[in-house]
């Protein structure tokens, strides 16, 4: 059986666990991170890279963005968002940038089969070992260090580590082995997702498109727009909600394109691009404990999504960006415990608690959220100066401003 000796093992390499390596390399921090997958693979997701997504692509390489990916077909820039109502109309909020920022777009939405393998390419590999094909098998915690036994297309492979980060999703290894794999259904979301073709009335700027359909809380259906004339096509919404007025998630989405008056429309020439794929949404309101001694979890793991849009691509870089920080530390103080590293539970947290917090108000009064939506965001002058005055500081947030961790 082959062996190999490391600090840092990273199970996982989607955003977070691949965003968690390349910060530990751009501090010279030498690591092992293991997927079970061969790149490219296909992820079901919505497929929208958000503000907070592009900040963390900044951090990576400031150029990133003009000179790769705006340059990229695989990746659809979008310059806003489009509300839709439950009689069919369109508010639509679009940003049209400053001169000299042309690139500075707020949205980018792509299919994780290209974004995650064009993650992963900027891995180093002088700093990282990066073991494609990999599965973790078991994990065994012997004193002070971890013992993995994992296999690949060479056979077993022994792996001893002393810290262990846990970025390999809702169904996490390093989750079944702390005993924490739970779902609570108020923190958790049903998410189901199909690609179509020529969907009719999409904006030329590429808007995100939402849909709070009347009756349905705490979800939303969405169209997202790629490139070569297709889309994202899904619907979300908290397992409770819909466990509790019976919903079929997969039935109602497929309602939705064929006799909703505000969205069937939309498909009657359209063309579906594979079949309904369905995931669940591990959201940040569970607060689940994200760090203890030798251990820590970032991104889908540490239940770091989004809870009011469900996004987790930006939220899982983000806190790979922040667990490099917090690994450097724990290697310079010679050890990994919690008491060194517990810190990084509160700087994850802190920049999702307000959206916990109005997650957990909106569920509490889950009809409300429907009302301020479809009745409140109407389509006026008041609004869409606002979301214009917003996001010149938002952009400015993604694309100048650098992620302050406190470590203390």
């Amino acid at each position: 059986m082959q062996q190999v000796k490391t600090n840092i093992c990273i199970i996982g390499a989607g955003p977070a666990g691949t965003s968690t390596s390349i910060f530990l390399s751009k501090l010279g921090i030498e690591h092992l991170i293991v997927d079970a997958a061969t790149f490219p693979r296909d992820k079901v997701c919505g497929d929208g890279l958000d503000m907070k997504s592009i900040r963390m692509l900044n951090h990576i390489d400031p150029t990133i963005i003009p000179e790769e990916i705006a340059k990229d077909i695989n990746f659809n820039p979008s310059w806003g968002m489009r509300s839709i109502s439950p009689k069919g109309k369109n508010r639509d909020f679009y940003y049209t940038p400053e001169a000299g920022k042309e690139f500075q777009c707020p949205f980018f939405v792509t299919k994780r089969f290209h974004f995650d393998d064009f993650l992963i390419k900027k891995i180093d590999t002088k700093t990282a070992d990066f073991r494609q094909g990999t599965k973790v098998k078991s994990i065994v915690k012997e004193g002070d260090n971890w013992k993995l036994i994992a296999a690949n297309s060479n056979g077993d492979l022994e792996i001893t580590c002393k810290l262990l980060v846990g970025a390999d999703g809702d169904h996490s290894t390093l989750l079944r082995y702390l005993g924490d794999r739970k779902i609570d259904r108020n923190h958790y979301w049903s998410t189901v997702r199909q690609y179509w073709k020529n969907v009719e009335g999409m904006h030329e700027k590429n808007l995100l498109e939402f849909y709070f359909p009347k009756g349905k809380p705490m979800g939303y259906f969405w169209i997202f727009p790629l490139a070569n004339g297709e889309a994202n096509v899904g619907y979300g919404i908290t397992s409770q909600i819909a466990a509790d007025r019976n919903y079929n998630v997969r039935n109602t989405f497929k309602e939705f394109i064929s006799s909703d008056p505000a969205i069937a429309h939309r498909f009657k020439n359209a063309e579906p691009i594979g079949e309904v794929e369905g995931w669940g949404i591990p959201i940040a309101s569970l607060r689940r404990k994200v760090v203890g001694d030798g251990w820590l979890l970032v991104g889908d793991a540490a239940s770091m999504v989004s809870p009011n849009s469900g996004e987790g691509i930006g939220t899982g870089m983000m806190t790979g960006y922040i667990a490099a920080k917090f690994i450097a530390k724990g290697l310079k103080a010679g050890n990994f415990t919690e008491s060194t590293m517990g810190n990084y539970s509160r700087e994850v947290y802190k920049r999702m608690e307000n959206e916990i917090k109005s997650y957990n108000f909106y569920l509490r009064h889950a009809g409300l959220s429907e009302y301020l939506v479809n009745t409140f965001l109407g389509d006026n002058f008041f609004w869409q100066l606002q979301f214009k005055r917003s996001m010149k500081g938002w952009l400015k947030t993604a694309y100048e401003k650098e992620v302050e961790v406190n470590l203390d």
